[in-house]
């Protein structure tokens, strides 16, 4: 009896312990998904950085003279795309109807004025400022805008194009704040980073997120090594600066992937060690003084670096030597695989790029190649990389009906010796020598490796040619020797060399 009265009190004790370790399991989410501790949704300092830079951070404003395209004074003025004012201006001038309006057939095809706005950053209080290239470019008048509001007219000093970076300078009415670059090399993955800007034209904006990536290449330029941030950058933030915890400018907000418009947390910024050398040269000389090595590099693929005796695949291989630049003089040739410059090293074409255009213009650097399986050192004395603005694009030519092969057939290929008829019918320059392609098997490796008709085959396995029996013949003994692939150097009608690694099996 005892037993059996006291068990439901038991049991109700037991169920009402159970509700408060409910609720206080309840409450501990709660407090989780609402009251999460300040580190969970990121660290403390984020304030006292953005108190310390923001007044060294200002606007872009820049105007543009540009020629009417029958608009009139109906013409809607060009605002940053996402601008909160865009709706109000459109609303304005595409229901305003008076003298001079789209109503009255009264346009004006006067030039106008455009006007755009970025971000930037002051490094120096004498009043140098640092921003994107392409936050300036084609501008006719450029202003700064300081964080209080002040307009002060921006006189440019330099910019580089292949960094996108443009250096100004304001005569300051005020003293200023400036900020100091940091070393981007010591951010690590994860690292927390602070982005300050002007997004959709709204003023000093303060974001903060982590580093997603380093060294990132996106194939927008030569010397791409972009940190990646998952900091919220939008539209306006170009040219404003990536800030670490210690407020030191680690990099320049440049590009952002996204199908909207509107960050989806995967923004790119120009690193500090990059930013730093562009800045120091722009103040000094008001351009870019890169290094040149005079060679035309690719990439050493695993079939390349097998024909090479390379392991494992590394480096960047010279495809082609400029007759009048350093690298001849100093023995490199066609087919050298470069792995180490100046002490660092290569591995990957763009490795090498980055380099030698951040190398003084007349130091002279020791070059590390393998030729034929070899180590070698070669001391390079650096020139000046000249730089066009203009850039003759390809002309395509409409390709002329394959010839009958005059020897034989091998890799895939039709071949002939060169001759006059072929030269002008593939338009291949006298100072071209080899084998000539007259077509390729569309099911072969050749084919795709894209190699095409009018391509001469200059060298098989570093060796010249001159015939389809030469090329047969080397095949075939590589065949013997076990090898995998055959590395050919193949010109272009113009002379421009690459190597290809084709398959012998």
């Amino acid at each position: 009896m005892t037993a059996a009265t006291n068990a439901p009190s038991c049991s109700r004790r037991r169920a009402r312990f159970g509700v408060r370790l409910g609720l206080v399991a309840l409450a501990i989410g709660a407090c989780s998904a609402f009251g999460a501790p300040a580190h969970a949704r990121g660290p403390d300092g984020i304030a006292d950085v953005a108190e310390k830079v923001i007044d060294a951070v200002v606007n872009i404003s820049t105007s543009q003279n540009v020629e009417a395209k029958g608009g009139g004074s109906n013409s809607m003025p060009q605002l940053p795309p996402g601008s909160p004012f865009e709706e109000f201006f459109d609303d304005f001038f595409k229901n305003r109807r008076g003298p001079g309006g789209g109503s009255k057939g009264g346009e004006n095809n006067a030039p106008r004025k455009t006007n755009s706005l970025g971000s930037g950053f002051i490094i120096d209080t004498a009043g140098v400022v640092v921003t994107n290239n392409h936050v300036i470019a084609d501008a006719d008048e450029i202003h700064v805008i300081l964080n209080d509001g002040t307009k002060i007219k921006a006189e440019l000093v330099g910019v580089d194009k292949k960094t996108d970076l443009a250096v100004l300078r304001i005569k300051p009415t005020k003293p200023l704040v400036a900020v100091k670059f940091g070393d981007s090399d010591k951010l690590r993955l994860g690292d927390w980073v602070v982005a300050i800007g002007n997004p959709f034209s709204l003023g000093g904006t303060v974001t903060a997120g982590i580093v997603s990536a380093k060294n990132r290449d996106i194939s927008s330029g030569p010397y791409d090594s972009y940190i990646q941030t998952d900091a919220s950058i939008n539209r306006g933030n170009s040219g404003g600066p990536l800030f670490n915890l210690d407020g030191d400018v680690i990099g320049v907000n440049t590009l952002i992937i996204s199908p909207s418009g509107g960050s989806i947390g995967i923004g790119f910024a120009v690193p500090s060690k990059t930013v730093v050398g562009v800045v120091d040269q722009l103040r000094q000389f008001g351009e870019l003084r890169r290094g040149w090595l005079g060679v035309r590099i690719q990439s050493v693929t695993d079939e390349i670096a097998e024909s090479l005796n390379i392991k494992p695949a590394r480096g960047a291989l010279v495809a082609g030597v400029d007759d009048k630049g350093p690298a001849k003089p100093a023995g490199i040739e066609p087919g050298d695989v470069v792995v180490k410059f100046d002490g660092k090293d290569v591995k990957d074409p763009k490795d090498l790029s980055r380099v030698v255009a951040d190398t003084a213009v007349g130091k002279e650097v020791d070059v590390v190649i393998i030729r034929k399986g070899k180590e070698e050192i070669k001391k390079v004395t650096l020139g000046r990389l000249q730089d066009p603005d203009k850039v003759q694009a390809a002309v395509k030519t409409d390709e002329p009906a394959p010839e009958k092969p005059v020897t034989q057939k091998a890799l895939g290929l039709d071949l002939a010796t060169l001759s006059k008829d072929l030269r002008t019918r593939y338009k291949i320059k006298d100072s071209v020598k080899g084998v000539v392609v007259t077509n390729v098997d569309t099911n072969s490796d050749a084919a795709d490796k894209r190699l095409s008709a009018g391509d001469v085959i200059v060298e098989v396995a570093q060796e010249a040619v001159s015939s389809g029996a030469d090329i047969q013949k080397r095949v075939d003994q590589l065949k013997k020797d076990g090898k995998k692939s055959v590395l050919l150097l193949v010109s272009n009608g113009e002379g421009e060399l690459r190597f290809v690694a084709l398959s012998v099996q």
